[in-house]
């Protein structure tokens, strides 16, 4: 059995059939999965989902989104973690983070905002004592500062993609790190380099699912634009994903099952009853 640390069921991709794509998961041995919220808008869905589907949820603000968000949207969000701080399916404060890859967020301002966006949902993790699930696109040396900063240190760095170094000081910080899709390219050398320089527990998997597909699903650019349609990631390629990271961890896949479900409950403490009880 497996456990997904990110996937995002609301996205539009999935339609009237997310019901159905859960459940192509749950027989592909997936028994869990994580769904972060990206706004403010959608934590009312994620945390419905999770209650609906028999999934976990994280509640935050994404990097790509604190454009639109004002210091009303963080204390909304601070009111809503303290409303669920009774509900079991809450699992950490995500997904929130640093993005320096998108060409709108590029800008001085742009940046400044999301850092402050960003610090401000550290210390709500830190004061109410949960977890984080962290987006670092081109960022991790400000996000890993940060979370120095305020003083973080349990999480996932979701869809980790830096140098040994980097990975090396995420996991001394004491987060885990996030690999999914992108590690079954025969080119992601840095990616492979990291997974061979740390060790198996310092690694969740992850499917970002229906973003970051895996290379057996990936359309190359030219076919996209020929009218090539990009096939959909899901939950239900982990597995596969996870046999692949296995071998380049050196490990059998069922000894990596029961692992990286081990290192996601380390990451993220408030899965352990759910991967009981699943």
């Amino acid at each position: 059995m497996w456990v997904d640390t990110h996937c995002h069921w609301d996205a539009a991709e999935y339609g009237q059939a997310s019901a159905t794509w859960r459940e192509q998961a749950g027989q592909a041995g997936v028994q869990l999965c994580v769904v972060p919220a990206v706004a403010r808008s959608n934590w009312a869905t994620v945390a419905a989902w999770a209650h609906a589907h028999g999934d976990v949820y994280a509640l935050g603000i994404h990097p790509l989104c604190a454009a639109q968000a004002s210091t009303d949207d963080v204390l909304a969000l601070e009111q809503a973690l303290r409303a669920a701080s009774g509900d079991t399916r809450l699992v950490a404060v995500g997904e929130i983070g640093l993005d320096a890859w998108e060409p709108a967020q590029q800008t001085p301002q742009a940046q400044a905002h999301q850092q402050t966006v960003f610090e401000s949902q550290l210390a709500l993790a830190r004061e109410l004592d949960l977890p984080v699930i962290v987006h670092t696109r081109r960022a991790v040396d400000r996000v890993l500062a940060a979370l120095r900063r305020v003083g973080v240190r349990r999480g996932i760095a979701h869809a980790f993609s830096g140098s040994v170094q980097q990975a090396r000081g995420l996991w001394a910080q004491g987060l885990h790190l996030g690999v999914g899709g992108a590690a079954t390219f025969d080119g992601a050398h840095r990616l492979h380099r990291a997974l061979a320089a740390l060790p198996p527990q310092a690694w969740v998997l992850e499917t970002d699912a229906p973003d970051i597909a895996p290379q057996w699903l990936y359309v190359p650019r030219a076919q996209r634009e020929a009218g090539v349609a990009q096939a959909i990631n899901s939950p239900a390629q982990l597995p596969r994903i996870g046999r692949e990271v296995a071998a380049r961890l050196g490990m059998a896949p069922a000894a990596w099952a029961r692992l990286s479900t081990a290192n996601a409950v380390r990451a993220l403490p408030r899965l352990a009853p759910w991967v009981a009880a699943a």
